[in-house]
């Protein structure tokens, strides 16, 4: 029913860079944190960054260096900026929230955009 909404997911070569883009829907009245996370096929799914309200912040280490998250907490969005991406990136990535909705905590995520890094 509530889900948040990811994009800027494509196609690049390898040392290319890509921005991602989630936001999450008014019903959630407060986002303490978000975060994105990956999955590739046949792997689990991982923790990519994650950002909290008072934006702190913490990586991945295989994206550490590259990946930058940072938020827009007037508009509840999340970005993801990657550069220098790599083949082994290619996962659809995640977006999830932790936030209040309906006088209850919870985590919410949305369908996830593709990203595919060529060589």
């Amino acid at each position: 029913q509530v889900q948040l909404v990811e994009s800027g997911g494509g196609l690049v070569q390898a040392g290319g860079s890509l921005r991602l883009s989630c936001a999450a829907p008014g019903s959630i009245n407060v986002i303490n944190a978000m975060g994105w996370y990956r999955q590739a096929p046949g792997k689990q799914r991982e923790l990519v960054a994650r950002i909290t309200s008072g934006s702190s912040t913490n990586y991945a280490d295989f994206v550490k260096g590259r990946f930058t998250i940072s938020r827009d907490n007037a508009k509840n969005t999340v970005y993801l900026q990657m550069n220098s991406l790599k083949p082994e990136d290619t996962a659809v990535y995640y977006c999830n929230a932790e936030g209040w909705r309906g006088g209850s905590y919870g985590a919410f995520w949305g369908h996830g955009t593709q990203v595919t890094v060529s060589s």
